[in-house]
Parts: structure tokens; C-alpha cells; sequence
């Protein structure tokens, strides 16, 4: 039996084909049971129908799937947590002139001035 480069693209393209459709299946699943907006017999109705008219109840699902919500969007990694405070990060160059200007505004003085000064640089405790 000898195979063409035709027989070998025809390969390739229906190993591509029934790739996608596995591939097609499990994030259908996986969508299905992930959602918390849908009963139990809701999920059993939805893999029922892609398992009995499998393209036509995929294409249905992602069809009539709802938007995904802010909390779906965040457990996916898609979407930054919504007032989760981000970790300032300050170099020493920015804290002494924060306290330069505290010090010359009057607001500290010149022994507190230093002391932060020492703590912004590592130098002391």
C-alpha cells in the first residue's frame, strides 16, 4: 500500500478535524459544569443534547450561552480582581523626595526628617 502526498494531507486534515471535535467536547463539558447559573437537570439537558446531536448541540450551546459574568471572568484569569488593592511599590529615590516635600511643607520636622530618611535607605530599623 503506498500512500501520495495526497493520501497524506487527507490524513492530516481528518486527524485535525476529529482533534477539534474532541477538543470541542471537553470545552463544552467543562463549560457546562463549571457554570453556577444552571440547575442540575439544566446541565444534564445540555450534555444529553451534545451527546446525542453532537454539532448541532455544540453549536446551539455557544449559540445560546450567556455572556460570562465579572466573578467567571476573574476565576479564568481574564479579568483583574476589582478593588483588590495593587501592592504599591515605592523605589528609595521616591520615598526621600515624598519626605523631602513633608519636610519642606513643615509637616515634619528636622529629627523625624532624618530618622525616616536613615529608615528609607536601610540603613537602620
Amino acid at each position: 500500500m503506498t500512500m501520495d502526498f495526497g493520501d497524506v494531507l487527507w490524513s492530516m486534515i481528518v486527524f485535525f478535524f476529529w482533534f477539534m471535535f474532541i477538543w470541542m467536547f471537553i470545552a463544552v463539558f467543562a463549560d457546562v459544569f463549571r457554570r453556577k447559573d444552571l440547575s442540575g437537570w439544566g446541565k444534564a439537558g445540555w450534555i444529553a443534547f451534545v451527546v446525542i446531536l453532537p454539532f448541532l448541540g455544540a453549536l446551539v450551546y455557544l449559540i445560546a450561552r450567556p455572556k460570562p459574568t465579572e466573578a467567571e471572568l476573574r476565576s479564568m484569569g481574564m479579568m483583574p480582581y476589582r478593588g483588590a488593592p495593587e501592592a504599591a511599590v515605592h523605589s528609595t529615590a521616591d520615598e526621600i523626595e515624598r519626605l523631602s516635600k513633608l519636610h519642606d511643607d513643615g509637616k515634619i520636622d528636622d529629627a523625624e526628617y532624618a530618622t525616616l530618611k536613615q529608615r528609607a535607605m536601610g540603613l537602620t530599623a
